[in-house]
């Protein structure tokens, strides 16, 4: 590697002192590095030329930021979590400087992640989204009206607080807490989930990755558009938001087995919590007494 960016989220605790070892050790193997703070997305733009990797020092909200801030550019992403879940970053502080050698010697894999394109077009604008689109009520205690179709086919009015529609990296997150499915982290597969809809169709749907979903507001009040919980703007009655699959994928670079992913998972959301291990064999071949 040649050129390696950093971006950090300083307000997590440790993240400065990290960032000083890791540069330190950076600019002993690698030509040149460049760090931003998350969210600057001008200083991301000026330097991404060229870059072989980033490392991300923050929470999954810093990460949601570096796979937008990249586009179009295939960098990978090595996320390290300073925060609380931690769904996106691998690895912890206290690992990094462990495993730097391998990740700077080439060794790992790159998972692609499936993103989302919003465009609203009243605006002529579009967006990109790792996590979701969420078209949602503006006006606490009133609910917001939208038309639904797919593939230009009408599916609903949905009356509800929002209508989320979600990458399977989104498919853990707010579409989650609605009762949406979960989707393995690289399925091409969309996630549309109404929230709180009430004398309506309210059932998740699993869309396939070539979707194409138009969301029309039908309401006095306005609602708004929210991009990965981080870009949100406000809508007028009659505007549509239509959202299909990106072009982009996120790149995350991984260490680990793939199959590791189900535990992680199971940790975050604590589905064994309380579940005493040595009562419950972990494998089949344990269960049958065979090899463990």
């Amino acid at each position: 590697m040649k050129k390696v960016g950093v971006f950090i989220a300083a307000r997590w605790s440790g993240a400065k002192e990290l960032l000083d070892s890791l540069r330190g050790a950076l600019s002993e193997q690698v030509d040149e590095v460049w760090q931003t703070s998350s969210w600057d997305h001008s200083a991301a733009m000026e330097k991404i030329e060229g870059t072989d990797l980033i490392i991300c020092l923050g929470g999954d909200g810093s990460m949601l930021w570096a796979a937008r801030a990249i586009v179009p550019h295939a960098v990978p992403i090595l996320g390290v979590n300073m925060g609380r879940l931690g769904f996106l970053a691998e690895i912890g502080p206290k690992e990094l400087m462990e495993l730097l050698p391998r990740v700077l010697a080439g060794e790992g894999r790159v998972e692609e992640r499936a993103m989302l394109q919003a465009q609203v077009r009243a605006w002529g604008q579009t967006f990109q989204a790792l996590n979701d689109v969420v078209v949602g009520r503006s006006t606490a205690g009133r609910p917001v009206y939208l038309d639904a179709s797919v593939d230009g086919r009408r599916l609903a009015v949905y009356r509800c607080d929002a209508v989320v529609v979600a990458t399977a990296t989104g498919s853990t997150g707010y579409s989650l807490s609605a009762g949406g499915p979960i989707l393995h982290p690289e399925s091409r597969h969309i996630v549309l989930t109404p929230v709180a809809p009430h004398l309506v169709p309210g059932r998740p749907m699993v869309l396939p990755e070539d979707a194409v979903i138009d969301l029309v507001v039908s309401m006095e009040e306005g609602a708004t558009v929210a991009i990965d919980g981080q870009v949100n703007r406000s809508l007028e009655s009659g505007d549509s938001v239509s959202v299909c699959r990106s072009p982009y994928v996120a790149r995350f670079l991984r260490l680990s087995d793939p199959a590791d992913y189900y535990g992680a998972l199971a940790e975050r959301l604590e589905w064994l919590k309380g579940i005493n291990a040595s009562e419950y064999p972990q494998t089949f071949e344990e269960k049958r007494g065979g090899p463990k």
